[in-house]
């Protein structure tokens, strides 16, 4: 059941009547309600047996957390009865680390889980093996990287004395299955969603008026901008011989590979936020128009927010802030200060990104991809006095409108070049597009493109009708990147010009739905 089908929009109708019903008539108890409607939810858009991996990472991190909070209130007693300092100590130490091993075993089970339904089958196809009796034979349970990332933080957080452990098994549930973020995400923070998921919360008209043009929005890039760019984009990079394509056949196809990540990803955000506002519930952020970015740094800072600060929080600073790392950082510094301060964050960046990278698979071009990202952070980090000096004796300002918008093309151009090594399966093919885009771009050769039969009349139009939306998108970001409120002063027009143009949303996301030529969200089985 996707988000857009007609299955879900009389699943939410339902959930709705029901949700605000029960909180007008009981004052209390409708997050029994939305635990019963996510539960159903993702039998409905999944499977009921995969039901069993989401109550076992529910199980796993709801134990945990109240086996870490009793030990510390048995490490108390320890230590009130203990007569002297040193025994007080020693106690404090001797609970410290059973507590350590609990957690790590609650990491294991959770990330183990994770890991086998991601990776087993790909390593049995890397050994050639793909057929074998070990195989799993079962796609990935729906959002299963969301909903652990987010287990585990709250594991985490628990462990670390910043969350208080909760007591309730069903309460737990919720924050876990919560069904909007089981699509995309984002990765939400207990502490922040849980309160809002037991809140009460009245029907507010105001509230269902800004969230209806969102997830308008959402459909408009997941539609006209991402699914319309699947076929052309399979045509041209899985061709048998895409390796023999023009350079300028091969930037045109990263660049709709571009438009169409962003649109499915972030259309898909626009959506799920715009639902959980129907209910009266934030989620974190997760897309600040990261195609604005003025560094790869920044780029990742505005893309996927919350995988950033998920991995930012429980990565890179505690990689960052090890003791063998702070030595080096020690030593480095010897031979400058720059170095010295940044050389710890750069390897535990490029350790990030590696993770990151094969958190997207464990084939080779997304570990590829990983460390590129990686690489490119660490080494811009490392120049940045080089690069500073220069700027300076060039005489650049680099708080000048000129530079800024400099920074933003070769941002961009940065981060497609990663898109290589996403998107095209083989290692040596996505090398060879790269030659081929730098060094034999062949503009004349665009024409023949759309002459061909490579390309059908109608994703000629496809790809018309998605660089329209494209554009459409860009206008909209550069107003919000401005400080324009876009959804209040849509809001603001005439009732009948704002109906017609929700009606002419609706005609082109029905009408788009009806050609099939798009498929689920990417990260839907992330």
């Amino acid at each position: 059941m996707s988000l857009y089908s007609l299955g879900f929009v009389v699943f939410m109708l339902a959930l709705l009547a029901a949700y605000y019903a029960t909180g007008r008539l009981l004052g209390r108890g409708q997050w029994v309600v939305l635990l019963l409607g996510s539960l159903c939810y993702y039998c409905l858009a999944g499977s009921w047996q995969t039901l069993v991996y989401v109550l076992f990472c529910a199980v796993v991190t709801w134990l945990v957390p109240l086996a870490l909070k009793h030990m510390d209130r048995l490490c108390a007693a320890e230590r009130e009865a203990c007569d002297d300092r040193a025994a007080r100590k020693r106690a404090k130490a001797r609970w410290q680390r059973r507590k350590q091993a609990v957690m790590l075993l609650g990491l294991l089970m959770a990330f183990g889980v994770l890991a086998q339904l991601k990776y087993w089958n790909v390593i049995l196809y890397q050994l050639g093996q793909a057929s074998s009796p070990r195989s799993l034979g079962l796609l990935l349970p729906l959002g299963i990287s969301f909903y652990t990332f987010q287990s585990v933080s709250y594991l985490l957080d628990v462990y670390r004395g910043s969350d208080e452990a909760e007591t309730n098994f069903l309460r737990h549930l919720l924050f876990v299955t919560y069904f909007p973020q089981m699509i995309q995400g984002p990765i939400n923070r207990h502490a922040e969603l849980a309160p809002q998921l037991l809140a009460y919360h009245a029907w507010d008209t105001q509230r269902a008026r800004r969230a209806l043009p969102l997830i308008g929005y959402g459909m408009l890039k997941k539609f006209l901008m991402a699914d319309l760019l699947v076929g052309p984009i399979s045509r041209l990079l899985d061709a048998p011989d895409a390796a023999a394509m023009p350079g300028s056949w091969a930037v045109l196809a990263i660049l709709m590979y571009s438009a169409q990540q962003y649109g499915d990803f972030s259309g898909g955000i626009d959506m799920v936020e715009g639902i959980s506002e129907l209910l009266g519930i934030q989620m974190a952020p997760n897309f600040r128009r990261p195609y604005f970015a003025t560094s790869l740094a920044d780029f990742w800072r505005r893309w996927h927010i919350s995988l950033g600060q998920w991995m930012r929080d429980y990565v890179f600073y505690p990689v960052a802030l090890t003791r063998p790392l702070r030595a080096l950082g020690k030593r480095a510094g010897r031979a400058g200060e720059h170095l010295g301060r940044t050389l710890p964050a750069c390897l535990a960046n490029i350790l990030v990104f590696l993770i990151v990278g094969a958190w997207h698979g464990a084939q080779a071009h997304f570990i590829v991809w990983g460390l590129y990202n990686g690489l490119v952070i660490a080494l811009a980090d490392l120049l940045k006095p080089a690069f500073s000096a220069a700027a300076q004796r060039l005489g650049i300002d680099s708080r000048s409108r000129g530079w800024h918008v400099a920074s933003v093309i070769r941002t961009f151009l940065v981060v497609n070049v990663g898109w290589y090594f996403d998107r095209v399966e083989s290692f040596s093919l996505s090398l060879a597009l790269l030659r081929s885009s730098v060094l034999s771009f062949g503009a004349a050769e665009l024409p023949r493109l759309w002459s061909s039969a490579l390309l059908s009349r109608a994703e000629h139009a496809q790809i018309l009708l998605a660089v329209a939306m494209a554009v459409a998108v860009f206008c909209v970001s550069l107003c919000q990147e401005r400080g324009h409120q876009v959804r209040t002063r849509l809001l603001a027009w005439p009732l009948p010009l704002r109906w017609a143009l929700y009606a002419f949303v609706g005609l082109l996301v029905v009408a788009t739905s009806v050609l099939h030529v798009g498929g689920g969200f990417m990260y839907a089985n992330y």
